[in-house]
């Protein structure tokens, strides 16, 4: 658990020219397993899924992010096969926003409505995958980018409980934590928007 703000620190720190691998050089899967790993905009989203999916707890937390990989899976054959989705990129910031807001505020959901709400910015950020896919190919491409995203939820569900218990320990302020990194979110969505 120690290791996860930085490793979280770093990866924002990512430069536009590392966010992508080429797939000539290093494969489909990890041309598509780097793709939201190295974008700070996916991983920003992706991990805030998974907070507020903690967060939601009982069934959500699993089908909240069920529901994100399955509609960014959608979005991605949606570009494939050409059909176009408008503010594909305003959607994307759009969400880390709404998501790092949702944990900020500790919105409840019922499990159906979070997981509706997660998929519509599921569709842009799969669309956005499906777009960038190049030269890769289509399968191994989707293979990465959906396990690479289903490891940034379950990243930020475990950073979610991990924060929860060490809330315990420090009695009233615990809850703040995860509120607050869902704050930070929401104002870096600000900054990759306006920045």
């Amino acid at each position: 658990m120690k290791f996860l703000p930085p490793a979280i620190a770093l990866t924002l720190l990512a430069g536009p020219a590392f966010a992508h691998l080429p797939p000539g050089e290093y494969g489909s899967f990890a041309a598509g397993l780097s793709h939201p790993l190295f974008g700070p905009d996916h991983v920003l989203a992706m991990v805030s899924v998974g907070l507020w999916a903690g967060m939601l707890g009982g069934r959500a937390r699993l089908s909240v992010p069920a529901a994100f990989l399955s509609l960014m899976l959608l979005g991605f054959l949606m570009a494939l096969g050409g059909l176009a989705l408008p503010f594909v990129e305003p959607m994307i910031l759009a969400s880390i926003v709404v998501l790092g807001l949702l944990v900020a505020t500790a919105a409840r959901l019922d499990a159906r409505a979070g997981a509706a709400l997660v998929g519509v910015f599921a569709l842009f950020h799969g669309h956005a995958h499906g777009g960038e896919l190049g030269s890769a190919g289509a399968l191994s491409f989707g293979l990465g980018f959906v396990l690479a995203t289903a490891a940034l939820h379950a990243a930020g569900i475990g950073l979610g409980l991990g924060l929860e218990r060490a809330g315990r320990r420090i009695g009233r302020a615990g809850p703040l934590l995860t509120r607050g990194l869902g704050a930070v979110t929401a104002i870096a969505g600000l900054g990759l928007a306006f920045g």
